[in-house]
């Protein structure tokens, strides 16, 4: 397949050196679209390498500047901890999500179920009957106690930090949502303590990232437990408990900008405009808990993202029309931005998957109300199966690769005429 025909290769170009920040959002399973993405990022600059510019090195990281929410913190975590290659960072995402299985990220057997979201359930229904109930209350639906150890194996905490001391990487970040203070905090590790503005429940501190910093950030609300995290910000003991970092995310951009990004690439984990009703979906029954479920996740992935990318196109408006003087005066500069998200419903692919879920998981949202219609998108987030995550990573891929010409001007400066020599590139 040729993604960029010879009649269109661009000018012999070189990577653009301003300083470039990924974004990369959260949405649990569906975060593997993301990865698919970055394949199609990956195999666009392996062809600008072999066919136009060998100058460019082989695992040369485009992004220096790295923010992750939720299961896109562990994405970034991934990324920024192999920031010195990024073709071998891909490579390792895409083997890990394309041979998912949802036993690799919470406990999916009957006993562990059990253990969680039947007695959540049941105590729902009949624990004010029992006072004793409230001494054996559940903490989340499901338990992601494998997900630890996944991570522990993925993340090189080691390699991060000699990313940062090479140069390799400028800055990784992932966002955290406290329960105990609700404040949303953006937790970053970098050579540099950057003076990042607090305001709005919205504070920012520097620290070493750390897997309990990655798990607080993708514990979906409900689904996974919360984890206490030690924080210097005024809370009593310095402990508070946190969730998944898309909630109460009013500026998913901002951090990237405030950490020096120029421009930022930001992958979305959902269609961005108003989708329209999901096919099999019955729009007269009332709705059942996973829908109303997957339209609160929706709520809290996907709308903030929106607003925000409407709020960067309208402060670029206005940076472009003010002088130089009252640009510096009101601190504006216009940041060049580049989104991709998903040109298909990730939720209406979910719903022709939900049998790849273990037997157990699968009665439990059942028993919710998810099915092949209704409630689908609840099922979207949980479905940490290779069925449905090499549909999502393949669907990330063509998205890019259709907008090679996008992605070649967000990653690289022209430097004058191809040469005549130049062969047809083809992708292998």
């Amino acid at each position: 397949m040729s993604v960029l025909p010879t009649e269109r290769l661009p000018d012999r170009v070189t990577l653009r050196t301003s300083p470039a920040g990924l974004i990369l959002m959260g949405g649990g399973a569906r975060a593997a679209y993301q990865v698919g993405v970055l394949k199609g990022i990956a195999r666009i600059l392996r062809e600008v390498r072999r066919g136009l510019d060998p100058t460019i090195a082989q695992g040369h990281n485009p992004f220096p500047i790295v923010v992750g929410t939720s299961a896109g913190a562990i994405n970034a975590a991934a990324l920024a901890c192999r920031a010195d290659n990024f073709q071998e960072a891909v490579a390792q995402l895409v083997h890990v999500w394309e041979n998912f299985h949802a036993e690799q990220v919470y406990r999916s057997d009957l006993l562990g179920v059990v253990r969680t979201g039947a007695r959540w359930l049941t105590l729902l229904s009949l624990g004010w009957m029992v006072r004793r109930s409230l001494r054996m209350r559940p903490k989340s639906l499901l338990d992601n106690a494998p997900l630890r150890e996944l991570l522990a194996k993925m993340i090189d905490f080691a390699r991060l930090a000699r990313a940062f001391d090479h140069g390799h990487l400028r800055a990784l970040a992932v966002t955290a949502s406290s329960y105990t203070s609700g404040r949303h905090v953006t937790f970053y590790q970098s050579l540099n303590d950057y003076d990042l503005p607090a305001k709005l429940q919205r504070v920012n501190l520097h620290t070493r990232i750390t897997l309990d910093h990655l798990l607080a950030s993708s514990a979906i609300p409900f689904v996974f437990p919360a984890l206490p995290l030690t924080v210097a910000l005024g809370t009593p003991g310095g402990a508070e408990y946190f969730g998944d970092g898309s909630m109460r995310q009013i500026s998913p951009i901002s951090p990237a900008i405030h950490l020096g990004a120029e421009r930022v690439l930001v992958i979305g984990a959902g269609q961005l405009g108003s989708p329209g009703m999901l096919s099999g979906m019955d729009a007269r029954g009332y709705p059942s808990l996973a829908q109303i479920a997957g339209h609160a996740m929706a709520s809290i992935f996907l709308d903030a993202l929106a607003t925000d990318i409407e709020r960067l196109d309208k402060m670029n408006h206005i940076a472009a029309a003010l002088t130089a003087a009252q640009s510096r005066a009101l601190n504006l500069r216009p940041i060049e931005s580049l989104v991709i998200a998903p040109s298909e419903r990730l939720d209406g692919i979910a719903a022709q998957y939900i049998g790849a879920l273990p037997r157990p998981v699968r009665a439990l949202l059942e028993v919710l109300g998810a099915n092949r219609g209704n409630g689908a998108a609840l099922a979207s987030y949980l479905l940490f199966e290779s069925a449905y995550t090499r549909v999502l990573i393949d669907l990330g891929c063509s998205d890019t690769l259709a907008r090679s010409e996008q992605v070649l001007s967000f990653l690289t400066d022209r430097l004058g005429p191809a040469p005549s020599h130049v062969p047809k590139v083809v992708v292998v």
